[in-house]
């Protein structure tokens, strides 16, 4: 059951999600362990083999389709991905966007000439995904962006930049947020996809110095007349960029909230650990009820963290998560997580200000959680709309 004594859903305990949860924690045993994670931390990007390693072991493309390459899984696969991260510790490896928000697109809304082009080199880790929204004048905002797309002839000429852009030292497909109509405002957005290996006008800026999540490259991209062919639309027909960026957030919302809930609970777990080892007074940390009343507090509240993101997962899997409620798992289950990670640094004293202890580098990766995918100022917006 893990640290909070919640059974797995039955949907999460089926034997084949069980038996690829258990090589997925061996695949990070072996290809992650902590030594190679802190390489990857001091050279601020996770290593280009990684990705290749794990098309080969069938770890991109999990819930894409075995005719575009992928694994033919389905959500459940991506979520036990996640949670693996996680738990295992597998700090700045930017997969999960590739296979739970970039390929999604590609799959929902591409034409199948656009699905046999690009998923099944993304599924060998050919391809590397990201997708650039957020611009240096525009984040949550996305219809205030500044791209540009302009078709001449049978090629879009795209200029303009991005900021933020997870995987941005790395990927070398990625779908591109631009205004093919600067005048029609959210229906003038479109996603272009652009391929950057050998592409004349692209430029990638600095990998952005970060207070967290230093293995993950996230910069700045620029774009200077870069020519693609006009193909590259996605789906094909001009303007659906808004409908289509609405229309897969609420998987990226519910992603983070996957992605808390197993840093809480590792936050947990090594937290409790710590303090039934630790002495102080003569006595370990775990008995003074200080302690007692912080842990109990914190399980207590991951706890229904936990129920509620199941249940998220759940009407996801049954096509059924509406966007509010997407937004309160992100919102929520970041907000806690943060929440939770001070309480447990707080209980490993000074050495949880240590970076050698992952206590303290959970804290600082944690606090992007409550501003990318969305702010949960934003989130709490959009759940108002409903009232």
């Amino acid at each position: 059951m893990g640290v909070l004594d919640v059974a797995k859903p039955a949907f999460m305990a089926e034997e084949d999600i069980v038996i690829f949860e258990d090589a997925i924690g061996k695949f990070f045993d072996e290809h992650a362990p902590e030594a190679v994670v802190a390489t990857w931390r001091k050279n601020h990007v996770v290593d280009r083999d990684m990705w290749t390693k794990s098309g080969a072991a069938g770890l991109l493309g999990l819930s894409i389709p075995e005719e575009y390459g992928g694994a033919g899984g389905d959500y459940r696969h991506e979520v036990v991905l996640m949670e693996q991260l996680g738990l295992k510790g597998v700090d700045g490896f930017g997969i999960s966007l590739h296979n739970a928000i970039v390929m999604p697109y590609i799959l929902e809304y591409g034409s199948e000439d656009q699905k046999q082009r690009w998923l099944p080199r993304m599924a060998t880790g050919e391809l590397v995904g990201a997708i650039a929204m957020t611009e240096p004048g525009a984040g949550s905002d996305l219809q205030g962006i500044k791209t540009t797309a302009k078709l001449v002839g049978d090629q879009y000429v795209i200029n303009g930049s991005k900021t933020f852009i997870t995987n941005g030292q790395t990927a070398n497909l990625i779908i591109v947020v631009v205004k093919t109509d600067v005048t029609a405002g959210a229906r003038g957005t479109s996603l272009v996809i652009v391929e950057t290996d050998n592409c004349e006008g692209f430029e990638r800026g600095r990998n952005l110095d970060k207070m967290g999540h230093e293995a993950q490259d996230t910069s700045e991209l620029f774009f200077n007349d870069v020519k693609v062919p006009a193909g590259n639309l996605l789906g094909g027909d001009e303007g659906r960029g808004f409908f289509q960026l609405m229309g897969q957030l609420p998987q990226e919302r519910l992603n983070i909230a996957v992605q808390g809930m197993a840093t809480i609970e590792r936050a947990l777990e090594l937290t409790i650990a710590y303090v039934k080892d630790r002495k102080a007074f003569g006595k370990a940390i775990i008995d003074f009820q200080n302690t007692q009343f912080v842990l109990a507090e914190c399980k207590t509240e991951a706890t229904v963290a936990r129920v509620f993101t199941n249940h998220c997962i759940e009407q996801h899997l049954a096509g059924k998560l509406d966007a509010s409620t997407a937004s309160m798992a992100k919102y929520w289950v970041s907000d806690l997580e943060n929440k939770i990670v001070d309480r447990c640094l707080q209980l490993f004293g000074g050495y949880g200000f240590m970076n050698e202890y992952p206590i303290a580098r959970m804290y600082r990766d944690s606090r992007v959680q409550r501003i990318y995918g969305g702010t949960n100022e934003v989130m709490k917006i959009l759940i108002a709309r409903t009232l």
